[in-house]
């Protein structure tokens, strides 16, 4: 029977694909002489190819042993005898730190230590869940009670059931797949990464005094919605041009002007004196107060003085007494003292006769 070119071709196409797991450059150089070779075989004697060679597949087994690559079911089995090999090695290092640690607290090995503090590592993850949970649903700093969207109560029933969860997950954690336990695993490290940051946080807040008992409280400015300052004196008058200072000597300024007054010089509002507007104050300046006069200080009320005789010195009278004048060159006789003697008139102004002294 005589091979034909096509048979070449199918048996080589073949044992490339039972090849295509290794890199093409490999994989071509494993097949590069498969054709010449094949037509040798071919030429030597009759029958096919399969029945000299084998199938394809097993011809391709033979070219992977030849050059190194071995079956990869082989590769798989040596790849995880090494990882075994590995861990093997690491799991006697741990066993052996494990026991040296075990009499510093009192047991064989630390990890029969650590298996009596499973009970208390249940309770602490479900409460680091419940802050986990708290973080993720409450703005603002940590406290150290959970709470589901800034509620306690609900909070505290959350924890409950977390704590429920915990125990009945570490009861049944060494039944587990191995998979599953290794996502409580990854749990675990999740969980103790959030208490290292959560612990830090509330270190700074309690260190800067915030998030413990103070809240923060918008207070608006008493001043903000002053426009002009206008200062009295003790009298009630206006005073402008008033510059205000603090203890410092800094100037205090508030308001803005509110007038459209041309007469405001146009200068830095530091410069400017109070009022801005003058024609806008509140009160009205009074009138300065006058002070009563006493009685015979010879001024009348509206200010001016009483007349008087020429070259006569005005005399103290007696209310309702008219002073008496000397003519000019009689004086009075020493020893006679002139007496003032009003007049009294009657009714229908008659006269009544009065005594002299």
């Amino acid at each position: 029977m005589t091979v034909t070119g096509q048979e070449i071709t199918d048996y080589v196409e073949r044992v490339r694909a039972a090849l295509a797991d290794l890199p093409p450059q490999a994989r071509d150089e494993l097949t590069e002489d498969l054709p010449e070779h094949l037509t040798e075989v071919a030429a030597e004697a009759d029958g096919s190819l399969v029945d000299r060679l084998g199938t394809p597949e097993a011809y391709a087994a033979e070219l992977r042993a030849a050059a190194g690559a071995g079956d990869p079911a082989a590769g798989r089995r040596a790849l995880e005898r090494r990882i075994a090999a590995v861990v093997g090695s690491a799991r006697a290092r741990v066993g052996r730190v494990d026991a040296r640690l075990g009499p510093l607290v009192g047991h064989a090995t630390a990890g029969e230590f650590l298996r009596l503090l499973r009970p208390a590592w249940w309770l602490v993850r479900a409460y680091l869940a419940a802050m986990l949970v708290t973080a993720l649903s409450t703005d603002g700093p940590l406290g150290l009670l959970p709470r589901l969207d800034g509620n306690e109560f609900v909070g505290l029933l959350m924890f409950a059931g977390l704590l429920v969860g915990s125990i009945w997950l570490g009861r049944r954690t060494p039944e587990l797949r191995i998979w599953r336990r290794w996502a409580v695993h990854a749990g675990a490290v999740v969980l103790a990464l959030f208490a290292v940051g959560a612990v830090a946080n509330v270190d700074d807040q309690a260190r800067s005094g915030y998030g413990y008992g103070y809240e923060t409280t918008s207070v608006q400015n008493p001043y903000d919605q002053v426009q002009d300052v206008y200062v009295y004196d003790s009298e009630g008058r206006l005073v402008e041009n008033a510059r205000l200072f603090d203890q410092n000597g800094t100037p205090i300024r508030l308001g803005w002007p509110a007038c459209d007054d041309l007469a405001l010089p146009d200068v830095n509002p530091v410069q400017r004196g109070y009022p801005y507007c003058p024609q806008q104050a509140p009160f009205r300046p009074h009138p300065p107060a006058v002070a009563p006069l006493p009685p015979g200080s010879g001024v009348s009320p509206g200010g001016s003085p009483s007349p008087t005789a020429p070259g006569v010195a005005p005399s103290a009278t007696a209310p309702g007494v008219a002073p008496s004048a000397t003519a000019p060159g009689n004086p009075v006789p020493t020893g006679s003292v002139p007496v003032a003697s009003p007049s009294v008139s009657g009714p229908a102004g008659v006269p009544l006769p009065t005594a002299t002294g």
